[in-house]
């Protein structure tokens, strides 16, 4: 039975989405949840919407018990994983985002012009990827900012390849890595187009230790393969359905951490589904086609997967 949603639904899903803290996120919820027409073609709509405002709700009482401020902004996640972009000011973030996802950021040359999260949508291939532009990186930073880097899939650490300042680097190494594992770090080395070759060795040797890429925003030197390296930090796989004797859906791929098994794919879909997973044919690339695979079979990056059930 389809929704038959109300225009007025879909004006509080916009407040929604707009919302920057859990108490307006839950305000705008509950208002969808009053709009919606209740019949057995919203039941698992409605199911979604009372599970996002009870985990709202206990981020509010987080919030509280710890006095910390944690979730002063929230941001709720989109696509293929969330990405944040950090750095001194003046490190160029602002020109880097809109470069990868066409927002509309201000994008000036003096420090401080982004005073608060901007989201966009970056396009890699078939999928969309989340990122996130936050202010500076300072001595007293917005409060929340460290909640949203520990919340996040991962994080561009963004420099002014013109700043190699040892000092704030460690402070700002010491910071990130509190809150975010090492390997979901990406450090971006901005303005190339200012410096020779030479002077990246020492960028190099600050940060032996984490994956460098070096770009220019203002000529777009490096950035196509920054798009490739941010899907990769995510460590996340493509997988694309086909229902037997129907044509592959390329549309909207099912995302999933690597390692991810057959049945890890199903219960994705749905848990029910996963019970009554039998089996599964798999196509991957020329090589293999209509493989038939078992459960904890570890599936990769555009695989294909029909899958059959009891």
């Amino acid at each position: 039975m389809p929704a038959n949603l109300p225009p007025q639904y879909f004006a509080a899903e916009k407040r929604y989405r707009e919302a920057k803290t859990p108490e307006d996120k839950i305000k705008a919820l509950e208002e969808m949840l009053a709009i919606m027409p209740k019949h057995k073609g919203t039941d698992k709509l409605q199911a979604a919407l009372r599970a996002k405002i009870a985990k709202f709700r206990r981020i509010i009482e987080e919030q509280k018990r710890t006095g910390k401020g944690r979730y002063a902004f929230y941001i709720e996640k989109e696509g293929a994983g969330q990405v944040i972009l950090v750095g001194a000011p003046n490190s160029g973030k602002s020109l880097i985002m809109r470069r990868l996802t066409n927002t509309d950021t201000k994008v000036a040359p003096y420090p401080f012009t982004t005073t608060g999260p901007v989201v966009g949508m970056m396009e890699f291939e078939d999928i969309k990827i989340q990122l996130v532009d936050l202010p500076p990186l300072t001595e007293s930073p917005m409060p929340g900012l460290f909640g949203i880097i520990h919340d996040s899939d991962a994080l561009l650490w963004i420099h002014d390849v013109t700043d190699p300042n040892p000092i704030r680097i460690e402070t700002e190494k010491q910071q990130l890595l509190a809150r975010k594992p090492q390997d979901k770090i990406l450090v971006v080395i901005n303005k190339v187009d200012l410096v020779n070759p030479p002077s990246l060795d020492r960028w190099r040797s600050l940060l032996h230790d984490f994956k460098l890429h070096f770009i220019s925003a203002q000529t777009l030197q490096g950035l196509e393969e920054l798009r490739r390296m941010i899907f990769d930090i995510l460590a996340v796989i493509r997988v694309y359905t086909k229902a037997p004797g129907k044509p592959i859906e390329y549309s909207d791929p099912l995302i999933l951490p690597k390692g991810s098994t057959l049945l890890d794919a199903a219960e994705e879909i749905h848990k029910d589904f996963a019970h009554k997973l039998k089996y599964a044919r798999l196509w991957r690339g020329t090589s293999i086609k209509g493989l038939r695979v078992e459960k904890n079979y570890i599936l990769e990056d555009r695989d294909v997967v029909e899958f059959h059930i009891k």
